[in-house]
């Protein structure tokens, strides 16, 4: 996923159709005197519909959409005829996205499933035809009901990637080429601090043709809570994920501290993260010995853990083996 394409933030302004209005028509013909009214409904408004799609990954078509609107129904016609209905605007967006309301920021909705579709604005309901209002004192009614207004606001979608396995520690700690290693996805790597500026997705295949998604996210400095780095920007990306692999290099300073450090980040952002399955991965130890990972193993969280190294190969089918019992 390049990072130019990716986009999981946007501010659209929405307008709903406004409702017909009724027709005030008294029927007149050659030979019916005094016909009476018979003017229509008008037709409804176009909803604003939003609609998930499983085959969407990111936010890129809406970018330069700043303003989407549905049309208006029509006015009703004579002989009761009714206008047609506004036509309802269908917008699709990745499963996981949020919408929320831009002027109060409180979550509205939120899509999670494959054509999942909820109504952002509802169109003006069309106003009632004269024939409506017909009487026994008043049998020739010359008026009728105007279409309900459109309703329209701003309105944010935020995308939070689905994906069984968040990939979680500082910049350069080996996650890109581990999700590279164990996917076909191909994010970009280097041997400097976030390389990563956008989340990528990879599908990791299992025993008996079995799979999970794993999310591979921009590295998490301290403060990242705070918004520092790229901050609460990723940080929300975290939340969807089922379990949470840490990832700590091996030549790190002190293991438990930054494993430590990063769950306090993740605290602060959001509290309920904690309550996800957890597990440490211990990168790059294709340069340790047994008699070194034994010494190291004596001052490790108290999580399950795997020595890896994804360039070496080593340890990847355990870890694999690992996630899976703790998704299962």
């Amino acid at each position: 996923m390049a990072g130019s394409n990716f986009v999981d933030y946007v501010k659209i302004f929405f307008r709903s159709g406004k409702g017909g209005a009724g027709s005030p028509h008294l029927r007149r013909e050659k030979f019916v005197a005094k016909g009476g009214p018979d003017g229509g409904d008008g037709g409804r408004g176009g909803h604003i519909i939003l609609k998930g799609n499983a085959q969407l990954w990111t936010l890129l078509h809406l970018r330069y959409q700043k303003h989407i609107f549905a049309t208006s129904g029509m006015a009703g016609g004579q002989s009761q005829s009714t206008g047609a209905n506004g036509e309802d605007v269908i917008v699709e967006v990745p499963l996981g996205t949020v919408i929320k309301d831009a002027e109060t920021t409180n979550t509205i909705a939120e899509i999670t499933e494959d054509n999942q579709e909820i109504i952002l604005l509802e169109g003006g309901r069309g106003g009632l035809g004269n024939c409506h209002f017909k009487s026994a004192t008043n049998q020739t009614p010359r008026y009728a009901q105007p279409g309900e207004e459109s309703k329209e606001a701003w309105f944010i979608l935020e995308l939070k990637l689905l994906a069984d396995v968040g990939l979680v520690g500082f910049p350069n700690a080996g996650k890109s080429t581990l999700l590279s290693v164990v996917s076909a996805a191909k994010p970009e790597i280097a041997n400097y601090p976030f390389t990563t500026l956008v989340p990528n997705l990879g599908i990791v295949q299992y025993r008996n043709n079995s799979s999970f998604v794993m999310a591979d996210i921009p590295g998490i400095i301290e403060g990242a809570s705070a918004g520092k780095g790229l901050g609460l920007r990723f940080l929300r990306h975290i939340e969807r994920n089922s379990m949470l692999l840490f990832m700590v290099p091996c030549d790190s300073d002190d293991i438990k501290k930054e494993y430590q450090t990063l769950l306090k980040e993740l605290e602060i952002y959001n509290p309920e993260l904690l309550d996800k399955n957890r597990i440490l991965a211990i990168t790059k130890s294709d340069m340790l010995d047994d008699e070194l990972m034994d010494e190291m193993k004596q001052d490790l969280p108290d999580i399950p853990y795997i020595f890896i190294s994804s360039v070496a190969q080593k340890g990847i089918q355990g870890l694999k083996d690992l996630i899976w019992d703790k998704l299962q």
